[in-house]
């Protein structure tokens, strides 16, 4: 069985998110396989596709090092880019059938664009002990499935070095619970981009997560408003990486586009249970 490595939101190789994926399954493995693989890949994210009598249809599911995740961008751009680049699928419109609903992805020029779920924040009072974790006061926090930390300006996201251990527990505010927590801020003027993040998810054994989809879905509607934008450029500035993505708000939904890059291509040879 084939597994690749793809780059996902990135500028280039070694840009953006890693992600493994495999190729697509006849049915599903026990999730225990799927988890031991994640862990074993050790990865942000591995994806697992499940074939359907549909050719354009597939079963997707995400999981962490740790966990399976109800809702994964990066790796959702990186297994449309395995089905349309390694595996010849010619159609213009892929079907994932995922945890979070029906996800479609087609190619847009070099790159795909994905149709996801919007996640608005709510405004929320900063939790006890966030300033001592990050090592920065917030200048505003909200809650969507993450927890979203607003930060003066973009040399404080980039300068960031959050104790891990503490921010683990803190965040109950969030839908998927404690221990994810993005921080944001508007770019500098100079920049070919409106907003700067950096992701940090101790509780789904992701230190810092290089690029990350699901974020843009909370981080679109708020600086959508903010910023009075339908369209934004956002980079997620993981220290040597960095992924970049465009974002457009239509209202329930948000599409996310960016470009994937194939780096491995693997054997396992470890069958499935």
């Amino acid at each position: 069985m084939r597994q690749w490595t793809i780059d996902a939101f990135a500028s280039g190789p070694f840009k953006g998110n890693p992600a493994c994926v495999l190729e697509p399954f006849e049915a599903w493995p026990s999730a225990a396989w799927m988890q031991a693989l994640a862990a074993e890949n050790n990865q942000a994210e591995t994806a697992y596709l499940l074939k359907t009598s549909d050719p354009a249809r597939f079963g997707l599911r995400w999981f962490t090092p740790t966990r399976e995740a109800p809702l994964c961008g990066h790796a959702t751009l990186a297994a449309a880019h395995t089905l349309f680049q390694e595996l010849g699928v010619d159609v213009p419109l892929l079907t994932f059938d995922t945890l979070s609903g029906p996800l479609t992805v087609r190619r847009i020029g070099e790159g795909l664009e994905m149709d996801f779920p919007a996640d608005p924040p709510s405004r929320c009072a900063t939790p006890e002990g966030l300033a001592l974790a990050l090592g920065v006061t917030p200048i505003e926090v909200w809650a969507g499935a993450y927890l979203i930390a607003v930060l003066e300006n973009e040399a404080s996201v980039r300068d960031l070095k959050p104790d891990l251990a503490a921010l683990k527990g803190i965040g109950k505010e969030a839908g998927d619970g404690p221990g994810q927590t993005v921080v944001v801020a508007r770019a500098d003027p100079d920049k070919p981009y409106a907003v700067v993040s950096r992701f940090f998810a101790p509780a789904a054994g992701i230190p810092e997560d290089p690029a990350t989809g699901s974020a843009h879905c909370i981080l679109m509607p708020l600086y959508g408003e903010k910023l009075g934008a339908g369209v934004l450029q956002f980079h997620q500035a993981y220290p040597g990486r960095g992924g970049d993505l465009e974002c457009e708000s239509r209202g329930a939904r948000v599409l996310l586009r960016g470009r994937g890059f194939t780096v491995i291509e693997s054997k396992l040879r470890v069958l499935p249970a």
